[in-house]
Formats: structure tokens, C-alpha cells, sequence
């Protein structure tokens, strides 16, 4: 078989990058190096960065490719080439962020993504400049709870470095890999992947100036939480949980894990979601479903601060599933709570950086 630059150009076309969902050749990612010398063809993959989390499995498919369409007796070499500068050191991350707020929860089901959610866009409501990063990989959600499931990520150059830009939203710039997923498929990746796609959702996003980043994390703890720990000096947490004991049993150890002298993050405070139900026709009706103040006699003990009791309304759920969360009504009782917990939020980021030196990133030492 005779070789030649089209030819392997129209192989390269076949190969899909997973960071477009586009071939090589229309991501423009083939550069004009190609080499052939009798049976050696050479040539370099361009990537966004270095850090790409697909790099490796993309060179590998290229690579495999061209061996099954020229034959194995075909010495294939690629080389990488990146158009971004390298990535700052993680000390020096969002320089322009001032504080960071984790929102975490021991368990699954209590309502945290609808929190966190709702409390980013009131503190925009209230006039700061917010971000939201689903951290979530596995489960992402915020797409749908802003109604922009369809948006595209698009980048934009700033100092040299390629950075995505974050879909803004009700006033809240957000991103999650739930822009870059197909949302009726599950995302199979090893912890690996997930953190490094993380990674880049932080590092290689254009997030600018932030007067609170605002953190959605996965339920538990997990590989996801740690590598947040060790990339960015979280400012406080802020946990959620129902009134039941099995997920105050939980948010006992999502409250252990930020307090434990390894990681020293203080915690802002509780949030009992799901206080207790109020039916649309009975607005001055309270049943409590899940329990009685159950976050409150946590919080008394842990003595840390309660900063809302949410409750069970139906409109709560069905302005999430619409893209129009809670908080941008803020005419209602349910916005109203949230631009509570948004105050009560701020005054403890307050008190914390008066009387607290800052977080810092966990180092782990192997």
C-alpha cells in the first residue's frame, strides 16, 4: 500500500475525540507535520492543554486505527503539541476567587444539588458575583435544575491559556461535565478520569472574579471530595441533611471529614432540608414526614450554627425539573428561605475570615 498525507488524514477522520464528540480532523487537531519514510508515518496531535484527560486514550485510538486500516507492518509515531501555556500551579488557582463554600451532604436524597442550587443564585440575588461548579461527574444535575441541559461549552483565550467559559445562568456562572456528556448515558470512568475532568472544570475554566464559588458536591466521601481538598483552599461547608436519623447519622461523617486535623476546614453551618411538609392548600399546615429538628439538636451538639430549615413544598421540586429554581421567586415563602440561608451564609463567611486564618489546600503525604 502506498502511503500518503490524505490518506492518513481520511484514517484520522475516523478516530473521535471525546472532548468535541468531533473527529480529529474536524476538531482540528491533526497538525501539518505528517512524515512518511517507506513504512514510518510520524505526525503530532494538537490538545487543548496538557492536562487533557483524553489525550492518552485519543493517541492510543489514533494509533490503533491506523495499524488496522495500514497493516501492523506500519511504524506509527504521534507526537503532542498543546495550544494552551501550562496550567498555574494549584496554589495559585482562581486568584481572583474570594471565598469557596462546599455544599455537602452525608448522603444521597436530602436535597443538597437543590441547596446548593438555590443558594447561588441567591446570593446573586443579593448582589455578589457567584459561580457553581457541579462536581458531581457521575450524577450531574445542575444542567437541568438551570434549564440549559442543551447549552455548548465554548473556550476563550486569556493570558495564552485556552479556558472554557462557563454558561451564565440567572446571574451565576456554572459549569459541569454534564455539558460535555451524553445526559441519557451513564459516564463509566474510573476515578482517574472523573478527577481529571474535574481538575480542568477548576483549572482550565476562565471563572474571573468570584465573590463566593459555590460547590456541589457528591453525596459521601469520596475520591471527588479529596482531590477538592487538594486543589482549592474551601473557605467553609456547608452541610445538608433531612431530619431522619439515618441521614444525620451521615452528616455526622460528611461534618468528620472536614474537621478531621488533615483537612481543618470549618463548617458554616447546617441546613435542615425537608423540615417538614406544607401542603399548596394548607400553606399554614406543618407535618413533620422525616422528623423534628433533627438538623437543630445536631447542630446544638456539633456546635455549629443552623442556617435553615427548608421545607417539603411540591413547587420546590417542580421549579428545579422546570430549569427555574425557588430562589428567583423570591415573593414566595420557599424563595424567601433561600435568600435567608444566603444571608446567613455570607454573615458566617464573615465571622470565619475574622477569626480564622484561610484554609489551606490538603497536602498528602505518601
Amino acid at each position: 500500500m502506498t502511503l500518503y498525507p490524505k490518506l492518513i488524514r481520511d484514517i484520522l477522520a475516523t478516530v473521535i475525540y471525546p472532548g468535541t464528540k468531533k473527529n480529529l480532523i474536524e476538531s482540528d487537531m491533526v497538525a501539518d507535520n505528517i512524515r512518511i519514510n517507506g513504512n514510518k508515518v510520524s505526525f503530532s496531535l494538537i490538545f487543548p492543554r496538557d492536562t487533557d484527560p483524553f489525550m492518552k486514550s485519543t493517541v492510543k485510538a489514533a494509533e490503533a486505527t491506523l495499524k488496522y486500516k495500514l497493516g501492523d507492518d506500519v511504524e506509527v509515531t504521534i507526537h503532542t503539541e498543546f495550544r494552551s501555556a501550562p496550567r498555574p500551579e494549584v496554589d495559585k488557582l482562581l486568584p481572583n476567587v474570594k471565598n469557596i463554600i462546599a455544599v455537602s451532604s452525608g448522603k444521597g436524597g436530602v436535597g443538597k444539588s437543590t441547596v446548593a442550587v438555590n443558594l447561588a443564585i441567591a446570593l446573586a440575588k443579593l448582589g455578589y458575583k457567584v459561580g457553581l461548579l457541579d462536581t458531581d461527574i457521575f450524577g450531574p444535575s445542575i444542567p437541568k435544575m438551570f434549564g440549559v441541559e442543551n447549552a455548548r461549552l465554548t473556550a476563550v483565550e486569556r493570558d495564552g491559556r485556552q479556558l472554557i467559559e462557563p454558561i451564565v445562568r440567572y446571574g451565576v456562572k456554572i459549569l459541569s461535565i454534564g455539558f460535555v456528556v451524553d445526559p441519557d448515558r451513564a459516564t463509566l470512568w474510573r476515578g482517574g478520569m472523573a478527577t481529571a475532568a474535574l481538575k480542568q472544570l477548576i483549572a482550565d475554566a476562565d471563572w474571573g472574579d468570584l465573590d463566593y464559588f459555590v460547590l456541589d458536591t457528591p453525596p459521601g466521601t469520596s475520591d471527588i471530595h479529596l482531590t477538592l481538598l487538594q486543589t482549592l483552599a474551601i473557605t467553609g461547608a456547608v452541610i445538608v441533611s433531612t431530619p431522619q436519623h439515618v441521614a444525620l447519622a451521615d452528616a455526622r461523617k460528611g461534618i468528620d471529614m472536614y474537621t478531621n486535623d488533615k483537612v481543618n476546614v470549618p463548617i458554616l453551618g447546617l441546613v435542615e432540608n425537608m423540615a417538614w411538609f406544607t401542603p399548596a392548600e394548607l400553606p399554614n399546615n406543618k407535618y413533620y414526614i422525616f422528623g423534628k429538628n433533627g438538623c437543630k439538636e445536631l447542630a446544638e451538639e456539633m456546635g455549629v450554627p443552623l442556617l435553615a430549615q427548608i421545607p417539603l413544598v411540591q413547587s420546590i421540586c417542580d421549579d428545579g425539573d422546570k430549569g427555574e429554581p425557588a430562589a428567583l421567586h423570591i415573593d414566595t415563602a420557599t424563595g424567601q428561605a433561600f435568600i435567608n440561608l444566603a444571608q446567613a451564609v455570607v454573615t458566617r463567611v464573615n465571622v470565619r475570615n475574622k477569626q480564622l486564618p484561610k484554609t489551606h489546600i490538603v497536602k498528602i503525604v505518601k
